[in-house]
């Protein structure tokens, strides 16, 4: 099974930015671990900071299921939720703290209604969880 994990606006800082929310392992060594514990799937990553290239990347079709961090935009960016919507395969929305302990802003998806289940506050276990949730 071919998995695009797509990550939203400053997720390339992981590891970096705020460590105490986001912990200090790279995307990057994360992505390795799972492609060691997950050597079934094929396992690929994109990370943008523009909208519009997430949509793009989204439109190519060229995966069996979707994880996603829509960073940010999970908060307002209906662009990002109408192309979810139209994507009929697995699909899970992935965020590394629990939205709902932070600022009210960004207790609020308007990208998760057009996923398949929501993964908050695990961390960066979440997108092994979420791999795990699409072997069932």
């Amino acid at each position: 099974m071919k998995v695009l994990i797509i990550n939203g606006p400053n997720l390339n800082l992981l590891g970096t930015r705020e460590p105490e929310i986001y912990g200090t392992v790279s995307m990057a060594d994360y992505l390795e671990t799972l492609k060691t514990e997950f050597s079934s799937f094929e396992l690929y990553y994109y990370q943008s900071n523009i909208e519009g290239e997430i949509i793009n990347r989204l439109q190519k079709d060229d995966f069996d299921a979707l994880i996603i961090n829509p960073g940010a935009f999970t908060h307002y960016s209906y662009a990002i939720a109408d192309c979810l919507k139209n994507i009929r395969k697995p699909k899970v929305e992935v965020h590394i703290s629990n939205i709902y302990k932070r600022e009210e802003f960004r207790q609020k998806s308007v990208t998760a209604a057009n996923t398949d289940a929501v993964l908050s506050g695990f961390g960066m276990d979440g997108y092994r969880l979420a791999i795990l949730s699409l072997k069932s």
